[in-house]
């Protein structure tokens, strides 16, 4: 029976902050690392273990998916590292604090851009600091100037496909470190939830949440690890 651990990467310095993130990189908190180290302990104390590995290309799921891998003495594991499991790219809200844009522009406003389906914000701004299009890690990659979550599902489900879905059928152990939107791609995808309710689905930041597959790699059970400790 296939078995997928998908996590969320521990608290970043922008989560922290209240700061709109996207395909910013920045570096887990001081709870962050917390939250990973303790992510790999609870999957070590609970018997699991892996044959691959999945990320991003961002710092915080990537360090995120090592300090699980070494408390679980697992640092070894193969890892692939792929854009297509970054996070939303969040256009022009990049770097801005939710509150102010709240007291700027209304609540409506943007709980339409965060929470909405198909509704991306504005786009980055061709000046932007923010803009990584020239980033050596997204050479030849047509980089977003924004996304919505429908964007977002529309490019991690073709690598799910294509690169994830046969090693689980292959009988391979998978983890997936990732991000809230890209991670809410695959849950949507695995548990079959509609277009309407998945925008509003949170996901932790540092909590492992198992599935379990059928062949078909349907869902059999889906829970977070803590709530079986």
């Amino acid at each position: 029976m296939p078995r997928l651990v998908l996590l969320r990467h521990g608290q970043s310095a922008w989560n922290l902050e209240n700061r709109f993130t996207g395909w910013w990189d920045v570096d887990v908190t001081e709870l962050g690392v917390t939250e990973a180290r303790a992510a790999g302990q609870m999957l070590a104390d609970a018997g699991f273990d892996f044959d691959t590995c999945f990320t991003s290309v961002q710092t915080r799921a990537i360090k995120t998916l090592n300090l699980a891998l070494e408390e679980m003495g697992r640092l070894w594991l193969p890892v692939t590292k792929d854009w297509r499991l970054n996070e939303r790219h969040y256009g022009g809200l990049t770097g801005l604090n939710k509150q102010e844009m709240t007291a700027k522009v209304g609540a409506e406003q943007v709980h339409i851009w965060r929470r909405s389906f198909d509704i991306p914000p504005p786009e980055l701004e061709a000046d932007s600091a923010f803009d990584v299009s020239k980033d050596r890690r997204y050479a030849g990659i047509a980089v977003p100037r924004t996304e919505s979550l429908k964007d977002t599902i529309a490019r991690v489900l073709p690598y799910w496909d294509a690169a994830i879905a046969p090693r689980l059928k292959a009988g391979e152990r998978v983890v997936i470190s990732a991000h809230g939107n890209s991670l809410r791609a695959l849950v949507k995808h695995l548990s079959g939830i509609s277009d309407d309710e998945i925008p509003t689905l949170e996901i932790p930041t540092g909590q492992p949440l198992v599935y379990e597959l059928d062949a078909d790699l349907k869902e059999i059970e889906r829970y977070y690890l803590k709530d079986r400790a």
